[in-house]
């Protein structure tokens, strides 16, 4: 038996639809935990299992609870982890350490990766990933998300990498990784808060199908790694790029005279950016988190034909 089994904790409805080949999609809990204020949180948590499930899969929401890696959780779990104060923003280099102490965790893209990858789901779908800050040649302020898209064999369906982070310079490291970045239905990569920006993916596909092809086919030749599907948030949600990115601008310099650095980085960019938008931002978040969580429960049951 595997070690990690003890670790690990499957909801019975996850553990029923992974024995049976049926599809399951991976959900993060940071976006719960440290991610939206409450009660918007839960609310979209709540949306985003049942989307998956309209769209014929299983959801998996992962979180760390009293120790334990969990993938499923029920509505309480969920609702606690919109309200509660001590839950750990938990990466790859945090999981020891909550585990060990029966602590709780909020699951960041990378440590949502590693417990879906335990539990052998293949699909996970987030807002946007984390990635090379600005200013990250002189602060090196990467994130662990990267790294574990370079090694963890999960697809990723996302919004592109948060509009807060060097955009150029994240594409840069994923391809040293040699993560595929796909985007779906467009060539342009998608900036989360806004469908396009001056940058392209490595290659446009316009399926499900296509995607969970490239996947298996990435797998089966032993490349090791996750594959990054961008999907553009809905041009009707789609905030004004010139709006938006003044609103980051702001944002930034705010974090460096407050001092704000590491894993504090994110929350706090993104909650005085809804403050800046006077709650826009926050809406644009919701829905791409929704499209995000449709378009991957459809790779998923694609991926789950193929097998």
């Amino acid at each position: 038996m595997e070690k990690f089994v003890k670790y690990l904790e499957l909801s019975p409805e996850v553990e029923a639809a992974l024995k049976e080949g049926r599809p399951v999609v991976a959900l993060e809990s940071t976006i719960i935990s440290h991610g939206m204020p409450y009660p918007a949180n839960v609310d979209t948590a709540r949306a985003v299992e049942q989307i998956v499930r309209d769209h014929g899969a299983v959801p998996a929401t992962i979180a760390i609870l009293n120790g334990k890696l969990k993938a499923g959780l029920t509505d309480e779990e969920i609702e606690y982890l919109g309200q509660a104060t001590d839950v750990i923003k938990a990466s790859r280099r945090d999981i020891p350490y909550i585990v060990a102490q029966g602590r709780n965790g909020g699951t960041t893209v990378g440590a949502t990766m590693i417990v879906a990858a335990l539990a052998g789901i293949k699909v996970f779908a987030t807002g946007g990933i984390g990635g090379v800050h600005r200013g990250a040649e002189t602060t090196m302020d990467i994130s662990a998300d990267l790294e574990e898209l370079g090694k963890t064999d999960v697809i990723v369906v996302c919004a592109g990498a948060k509009a807060i982070l060097d955009l150029g310079l994240t594409l840069e490291y994923l391809e040293t990784r040699g993560v595929p970045v796909l985007g779906y239905q467009t060539a342009s990569l998608p900036a989360f808060y806004t469908s396009t920006s001056e940058f392209k993916v490595d290659y446009r596909v316009d399926s499900a199908r296509e995607i969970a092809a490239i996947a298996q086919t990435k797998w089966d030749l032993n490349l090791s790694g996750g594959v990054l599907v961008t999907n553009p948030i809905p041009a009707e949600y789609s905030m004004d790029p010139e709006l938006i990115n003044q609103a980051i601008e702001n944002a930034l310099d705010e974090a460096k005279v407050q001092g704000i650095q590491g894993k504090e980085t994110t929350p706090f960019l993104l909650s005085r950016i809804k403050e800046i938008t006077k709650g826009k931002s926050l809406d644009s978040n919701i829905q791409l988190v929704y499209n995000n969580a449709a378009v991957a429960s459809d790779i998923a049951v694609e991926l789950a034909k193929a097998e």
